[in-house]
């Protein structure tokens, strides 16, 4: 019986984590539930799931989640704040550590479950983009797995052998990202500068919280996962390709020196992927319908247009800048976003927006989290700054 931390729980992630957890009572148990601020949808995931520990975040909410678990009988501890959610990340309760907490709020948690030695089901994409060399070297240290439940980076980590192989041994000539596209897919420019925060976040074909959506839509969301690609995969940034697929069936491939190229695909259900990293090496059942490809009878494949989707072309130079630039990026696009959502900054100015940060703060060595940390804050002022002067 695995015992699952969902950090995330209330989000689109967690309740996807949930549902294959529920079809496999006997295997796995929801043992720590941990989310923001929505303490009534939590208090809701702890009346049917019955975690040991119910944390929420923002320590404003505890008194709430606590009343609402005393209107429905629940016993379990409650506990709230960030350092809450690290502590239970590495503690006794779970064995296994779903990271699935959006942007730089989720790189503690999961740092502390990479050194405990946890099973880490990692969906935080920011964790590492942020810090990628210290995740790697806190797995080194505790001694655990990571498998990453991403579509993308799953799908890669199931065409590799044995998951996360040597790659220039395993004869891979470079692994391939597809991207939907997002909902302005073929648009140019000039048709862009007037979306709404609704229509950016219109995904058409996941279901997703609004801040992903609009990275997808930037195709930031794809820029982020070549840089994941890189740490998970140990792979060279040139060895890295995107190509946007609107069906989103083929979930990435991997392509060999011997000219084979092995795809995983499957209907666009996150389920698919997390039930693999719950129950790896085994398969199991997770409630996705199977994939009809004559119903489908088409798979389209095209070069992103990374004139128009210029954040995507961004990271890929943070990637080659080294350092903390894949950091300063991250931080930059999370500012640019919340302001595209709040109606103060247009669509065209998020990559205008990072693109500014990112030559503002040269490219730094990493030498730990708390530099990391401090680095992360100076992008986040610097953002705002530029925002002030140029939006505002």
């Amino acid at each position: 019986m695995r015992q699952v931390a969902v950090l995330g729980a209330t989000g689109s992630i967690g309740g996807s984590t949930l549902d294959v957890i529920a079809r496999h009572p006997g295997r796995f148990r929801a043992s720590v539930l941990a989310a923001n601020r929505d303490s009534a949808s939590l208090a809701r995931l702890c009346e049917r799931f019955r975690p040991d520990l119910a944390i929420v975040a923002d320590p404003s909410m505890e008194a709430d989640l606590v009343r609402r678990l005393a209107a429905t009988g629940v016993r379990c501890e409650v506990a709230s704040g960030h350092e809450a959610v690290t502590q239970a990340a590495a503690g006794p309760l779970c064995d296994t550590v779903v990271a699935a907490i959006v942007g730089a709020a989720g790189l503690d948690s999961t740092l502390a479950a990479a050194r405990a030695g946890k099973r880490l089901l990692l969906a935080n994409k920011e964790s590492i983009v942020m810090g990628g060399a210290l995740l790697l070297e806190a797995l080194r240290q505790g001694g655990g797995e990571l498998i990453p439940i991403d579509s993308e980076h799953n799908a890669i980590f199931q065409c590799l052998p044995g998951g996360r192989p040597d790659l220039h041994r395993s004869g891979v000539r470079r692994l391939v990202l597809t991207a939907s596209g997002g909902p302005f897919r073929g648009r140019t420019r000039a048709d862009l500068g007037a979306v709404t925060p609704d229509e950016a976040c219109a995904h058409p074909k996941w279901s997703m919280g609004r801040k992903i959506s609009v990275d997808s839509a930037t195709l930031m969301n794809k820029g982020l996962e070549v840089i994941e690609a890189h740490h998970l995969f140990a792979a060279p940034v040139d060895a890295i390709e995107v190509v946007v697929h609107p069906q989103s069936l083929v979930h990435s491939m991997v392509d060999y020196v011997d000219g084979s190229v092995l795809a995983q695909l499957g209907n666009p259900d996150m389920r698919t992927a997390i039930a693999c990293a719950l129950a790896w090496p085994e398969r199991i059942e997770a409630g996705v319908s199977p994939l009809d490809l004559a119903a489908h009878a088409r798979l389209d494949f095209e070069q992103p247009d990374t004139d128009t989707f210029r954040c995507l072309a961004l990271a890929f130079a943070a990637l080659r800048a080294g350092g903390d630039a894949t950091a300063v990026l991250n931080a930059a696009n999370e500012v640019a976003v919340e302001a595209f959502l709040a109606g103060t900054l247009p669509f065209l100015g998020i990559a205008e927006l990072v693109e500014r940060v990112l030559e503002e703060l040269p490219a730094e060595p990493v030498v730990d989290v708390q530099s990391l940390v401090e680095r992360d804050a100076e992008a986040r002022r610097v953002a705002r700054d530029v925002l002030h002067r140029a939006y505002c």
